[in-house]
């Protein structure tokens, strides 16, 4: 793959292991240029963060390779990302709410599919937003959604990229929609919605297939409003399946890799929604991501609070506090050791 010097430092596969016309390593003259021409127009406004190839063509893909669009959405991005202060927020974030919330909407990451990619399961008929909002806000449930994309792309598809010997950008994620009643629809529509605009506007081409499982009866009019915020690209890679889903996904993901509630074997000690099992934990393929190592800066300051730096030792807090996100970061709060939350 042409890659950039001033950008370009991957410690991981950059080569798309499938040959798709504008994925790194398939790339024609034309959209080489229109990669060029992207990079410059936002150096040119002063961007230097995330100019690298591999972001850079995700957003030109997510437009169809109308440079201005992808500019368009990128500056948005940009302006998100400092509004909420997520480049600050992602070394120390915690949310020790996440056990009392999983009582109601289990999100967690979990091993890789056949292809090798992250494995990303929600479990949505619980949710129950008025008892969700007495333990949690709605910002906080937000900022670790978008904490938890960052995390996706370092370190957990970098991992699996090394270990797949290719370059992976996206995730297979299982959707339950068992106990979704069209009582609790309005509830599930507004959360999902609100989660929806993160993912799709800031995360382009994150998702590589999508399994609504357990699918209620009258899912089908919930599913036209729902594809109705989706670009047809995307509605391509979704799957409705019932409740006798198991046979089609086991086509996807194998059994050891999905926990037994889901039909597979996997029974991780503790849960395998507390694992965080996959290869971003395996040292022969983990390396520490930029927010580790952001968080190893024994200066950094949390609201005047002493952290904990990624090696364990307790940080001088001597540099300015990071700005408050939406769900402001707890005083308390440490930074985390782990590869991922």
């Amino acid at each position: 793959m042409e890659t950039d010097p001033k950008y370009d430092n991957y410690d991981f596969p950059a080569t798309a292991a499938e040959p798709q016309d504008g994925h790194a390593g398939h790339l024609t003259p034309e959209k080489i240029a229109q990669l060029h021409q992207l990079r410059m127009m936002l150096e040119a406004e002063g961007y230097k963060e995330r100019l690298d190839t591999l972001t850079l063509l995700r957003f030109l893909r997510a437009r169809k390779w109308d440079v201005a669009l992808a500019k368009a959405m990128f500056v948005d991005t940009e302006k998100w990302r400092t509004d909420t202060h997520l480049d600050e927020t992602v070394p120390v974030w915690d949310y020790p709410e996440k056990a009392e919330i999983a009582k109601y909407y289990k999100q967690f990451y979990h091993k890789t599919d056949k292809d090798g990619r992250p494995i990303y399961i929600e479990t949505l008929g619980g949710i129950d937003l008025t008892a969700m909002y007495k333990i949690t806000t709605a910002e906080r449930m937000l900022t670790n959604l978008a904490v938890e994309y960052e995390r996706v792309a370092d370190p957990r598809l970098p991992a699996c990229s090394r270990k797949a010997g290719a370059l992976l950008e996206t995730c297979c994620t299982v959707m339950d929609l068992k106990g979704v009643t069209l009582t609790k629809v309005p509830s599930v529509y507004s959360y999902v919605r609100q989660a929806s605009v993160i993912s799709q506007n800031y995360y382009p081409e994150r998702l590589g297939k999508l399994f609504l499982i357990n699918a209620p009866w009258g899912f089908s009019t919930v599913w036209s409003v729902v594809k109705g915020w989706l670009d047809p690209v995307t509605v391509k890679k979704i799957h409705i399946l019932g409740s006798g889903y198991k046979s089609e996904l086991m086509k996807h993901v194998d059994a050891e890799s999905l926990p037994v509630e889901f039909g597979g074997t996997c029974k991780c000690e503790g849960g395998c929604e507390n694992s965080d099992a996959g290869p971003w934990r395996d040292p022969q393929w983990a390396r520490p991501a930029w927010w580790e190592k952001k968080a190893d800066d024994k200066t950094i300051e949390n609201n005047g609070a002493k952290i904990e730096t990624a090696d364990g030792a307790p940080a001088t807090a001597t540099a300015p506090a990071p700005a408050p996100v939406a769900g402001e970061v707890k005083p308390e709060a440490e930074a985390k050791e782990t590869a991922a939350a």
